[in-house]
């Protein structure tokens, strides 16, 4: 099923995006006590899904798409973690500038960091761009998203918590303004890097979420990131250090994951901070991954005035 989450009139709602356009399911749901959102048909578990099936095959009037706005399947997850360095190729082309190294699987671990939920954003919406940073990079990734709690699962149990698959945009600020004149200290260049990943509306997420189901082999997608058409990183989430079960099996770990929860699985080779082309305003980035579907964000402007608390201090 595609599953998705969407505004209509100022008001949200949600529902299983079929052939003849979107079926309810608060409204579809007979039943008492409906479910209000995707996470918590997620929280209910295989049962609640099973019945999401038959609303959708006996819905008599589904909603267009165009009439609607489509959001993030999960707006406002409880944790968003993301994966740094899991394509070696990226590695290769960015490895220096940003601190990756060769990580060979049999002998190192994933490196997961996590993003406030304010970092989503759904399809079409701009990306607005931060005041504290003049250089813009785009990610496509493959997301995972959880089905139900996950606590030391091994490898083999990871896929069982997964509930499905959407496509990410980790737009990435690969400068910071308050770099200047700072004083320098240890970890620095790191706490820079990470703090380009918490701007909001830095992870669009969408369009829909595919439930694990119909994936297939989840390591064999094809994806694509264009910026006005031009193709900047083409890749297959074959080329993965580490795959979907082993991240979720290490993350599980760390901590407890629960429903709703997105995983970023990481980026493969192409970004600007290799490349040198980073984005500019008005840019358009279309994300495509096989089974899918596309997810397109335009980014804002420049925005008036930058954060350059130290130049400031220094000034007065």
């Amino acid at each position: 099923m595609k599953l998705v989450t969407y505004s209509k009139q100022e008001s949200i709602s949600w529902g299983v995006l079929t052939e003849s356009g979107i079926v309810d399911i608060p409204s579809a749901w007979k039943a008492p006590n409906p479910p209000l959102t995707i996470k918590k048909v997620l929280c209910r578990g295989s049962e609640c899904l099973k019945k999401l099936v038959e609303l959708a095959e006996t819905a008599d009037r589904p909603i267009l798409p165009d009439s609607v706005k489509l959001l993030a399947p999960i707006p406002r997850p409880s944790k968003v973690i993301g994966l740094a360095g899991n394509y070696a190729e990226h590695i290769k082309e960015a490895g220096i500038k940003l601190g990756l190294s060769e990580s060979p699987h049999q002998t190192t671990v994933p490196r997961p960091f996590l993003m406030p939920p304010t970092v989503i954003i759904g399809p079409d919406e701009e990306i607005p761009w931060p005041t504290y940073s003049e250089q813009i990079d785009h990610e496509i990734e493959l997301a995972v998203i959880i089905g139900k709690n996950a606590k030391n699962v091994s490898p083999d149990e990871a896929l069982k918590c997964v509930a499905g698959y959407t496509i990410c945009n980790d737009v990435s600020a690969r400068s910071v303004t308050f770099k200047k004149n700072r004083t320098a200290r240890p970890w620095d260049e790191f706490y820079d890097w990470l703090n380009g990943k918490w701007s909001d509306g830095f992870l669009p997420m969408g369009p829909y979420l595919l439930t694990a189901d119909e994936i297939g082999d989840v390591q064999n997608l094809n994806m694509v990131l264009t910026v006005n058409g031009e193709t900047r990183q083409k890749a297959n989430t074959s080329q993965m250090i580490y795959p979907v079960v082993d991240i979720v099996s290490f993350v599980s770990h760390l901590m407890t994951l629960e429903p709703g929860d997105y995983i970023a699985t990481g980026t493969p080779s192409g970004v600007a901070v290799a490349t040198g082309k980073f984005l500019k305003p008005g840019d358009m980035i279309d994300c495509t991954i096989e089974k899918l579907g596309s997810l397109t964000n335009t980014l804002g402007q420049w925005p008036q005035q930058f954060y350059r608390p130290l130049i400031q201090i220094v000034n007065n």
